[in-house]
């Protein structure tokens, strides 16, 4: 009976939020509407080679990241690839393979190759446990991808140090936020259907080195709180939490 009610709890308390749960329970303020998917046509799976990232104006935002419904989302991953992260601590390097978590690797290599990650700030580090990503700098673009949602995939490999996976709200609600595991112990993440679909593979500790010192995001702990992130985009980082690390650019390697 106890197991069984501490289950239910644990279940409100994981679809509150789109994070995974750090060792002291705890979980993240956001409350999202109900998901609902986009109905779209999938492309042809061989049209998939990186577009150009568009050109644009300092401050403007690209007219595709605007519209998770176009083609450009949908596109088929190469079998593997391999992704450089250029941060404000330095570079390090994500291998992402496909069969790991198909739909997961998809949508990431579709945001990579969109430039959707320039500019995205680590806004949930913990020590220990991981360091999270994903909030786009401007509020429209956050309200375009809230419920681009995509389905789970089968947990194929576990959450130790280094490898990378969706934070999601509950079951079949990955959009653009991930996290890279600073621990084994995050094993404990997998039964909770959190996929992992890649790995990093070099500056591992440019990873480690991120700030950390904000912690948990409130009203837990002194970090940012995911809702206002949403709604008012690095300006609100900017503003209250400048110690922050971020991505300068992320671009799929030859």
């Amino acid at each position: 009976m106890l197991k069984t009610t501490l289950a239910l709890v644990l279940l409100a308390l994981a679809a509150c939020g789109e994070d995974p749960l750090p060792p002291k329970r705890t979980t993240a303020p956001e409350s999202n509407p109900p998901a609902v998917k986009p109905e779209v046509k999938r492309p042809d799976p061989d049209t998939n080679k990186p577009a150009a990232v568009e050109e644009k104006k300092p401050g403007a935002v690209s007219k595709i990241l605007l519209d998770p419904s176009l083609p450009d989302w949908l596109v088929k991953a190469p079998a593997e690839f391999k992704v450089k992260f250029t941060t404000s601590k330095g570079d390090f390097i994500m291998l992402v393979n496909r069969e790991w978590s198909p739909r997961g690797a998809d949508r990431f290599y579709a945001l990579v190759k969109n430039a959707y990650f320039d500019e995205v700030v680590f806004f949930r580090v913990i020590a220990g446990f991981m360091a999270q990503f994903g909030i786009h700098p401007s509020p429209d673009v956050n309200a375009a991808w809230r419920n681009a949602t995509i389905q789970d995939d089968p947990v194929t490999q576990s959450n130790t140090r280094g490898m990378v996976t969706y934070a999601k709200r509950g079951p079949n609600t990955r959009t653009t936020q991930i996290f890279i595991n600073f621990s084994d112990k995050n094993d404990r993440l997998d039964p909770d259907g959190f996929s992992p679909f890649a790995k990093i593979v070099e500056g591992m500790d440019v990873v480690d080195a991120l700030y950390n010192g904000y912690g948990e995001g409130a009203p837990r702990g002194r970090g940012p709180d995911q809702g206002r992130l949403q709604a008012e985009g690095n300006e609100y980082l900017k503003r209250e939490f400048k110690e922050l690390d971020y991505i300068k650019t992320a671009r799929i390697l030859p």
